[in-house]
């Protein structure tokens, strides 16, 4: 099978050189009271930034990507408005699955890195016949994090830098897996969604469908939900979801204190004008679009792919 490898050397680097680049010349006011060896150091990693991404930016233009909407009936433009009862009826029964399939214990983020980018990497390889080899390094912080205190991780897409921001417990395999989507060059949220959800499902790995499960009744919970998150809790807690997975739930996405609070909200929705600038439907394609595109997908009679047996919810008519 063809292969394709994308150094993402930035990723390797002991910390984040877009973290360098914008806080050197800072620091080293605020240290040294100068600003040339902040700038020195500022140029040097902007330098070894720039190498990375044109590397990056050459292998990737080998890859193939996937069509969605002839692969699986349906992508980030077409699919099928999820209608509320069929949610409600799709929360019961990854509720019920969830609880007799529960999987208990965790994998090393390294060890689970490398497990998830095996089996994202397998999935879509089954797609386009080709294998995108990537890096497998996640990092524990970025300066993102300061910036976006709701979000859970962080992908620089040029370089391929990946954070995650704090412990996500069951929902980790998931979200490492969505960012590692885009680090192989899908970009769009949905998609990352989907790819990551799919490729986990598909995986026959215990810990993995369980992550790509959680994340599926979780967007559901939080469209029903709506913004209201006293009712994301009632939602959770009546779910009849086993204890130890509504506690991981209800941890997953804290809400922010009164100092953030403002932030986050500012932030959030500057995030959905970049998403809706970018040719997405805005922040709605976490959830809403991720789990209609999946229920069209699961449905469709048209589409090239079979939904992976350990995640499918919906006969296909």
């Amino acid at each position: 099978m063809e292969e394709v490898r994308i150094p993402n050397r930035a990723t390797y680097s002991p910390v984040s050189l877009t973290d360098v680049i914008v806080a050197a010349p800072l620091v080293s006011r605020l240290l040294l009271g100068a600003t040339l060896p902040g700038r020195v150091l500022q140029l040097a990693a902007l330098g070894a930034y720039a190498g990375s991404v044109m590397k990056d930016w050459a292998r990737r233009q080998s890859v193939r990507k996937i069509d969605f909407l002839r692969e699986f009936g349906a992508d980030v433009y077409r699919f099928e408005p999820m209608p509320e009862d069929a949610r409600r009826q799709e929360v019961r029964i990854l509720v019920e699955r969830l609880n007799d399939g529960y999987v208990p214990g965790r994998i090393r983020r390294r060890e689970l890195a490398r497990l998830v980018d095996w089996h994202l990497t397998d999935y879509i390889a089954g797609i386009t016949g080709q294998r995108v080899r990537t890096s497998t390094q996640v990092r524990g912080f970025m300066l993102a994090q300061l910036f976006f205190p709701f979000a859970v991780g962080a992908c620089d897409v040029l370089s391929g830098d990946i954070a995650l921001f704090r412990d996500t417990g069951v929902f980790e395999p998931h979200v490492i897996a969505h960012e590692f989507c885009h680090r192989k060059g899908y970009l769009k949220e949905l998609e990352a969604q989907a790819l990551a959800y799919l490729a986990l499902a598909a995986s026959g790995e215990p810990l993995l469908v369980q992550s790509a499960l959680c994340e599926r009744l979780h967007r559901d919970l939080r469209v029903l939900a709506g913004d209201d998150a006293r009712r994301f809790q009632v939602l959770v807690e009546r779910s009849g979801l086993r204890r130890e997975l509504a506690r991981a739930f209800l941890a997953f996405r804290p809400e922010p204190g009164t100092l953030l609070g403002p932030v986050a909200s500012f932030m959030r929705s500057a995030y959905d004008a970049r998403m809706r600038l970018t040719g997405q439907n805005g922040l709605s394609d976490y959830d809403f679009g991720f789990t209609s595109f999946l229920y069209t997908f699961e449905r469709s009679t048209t589409a090239r792919q079979a939904p992976p047996p350990a995640g499918t919810v919906w006969a296909r008519s």
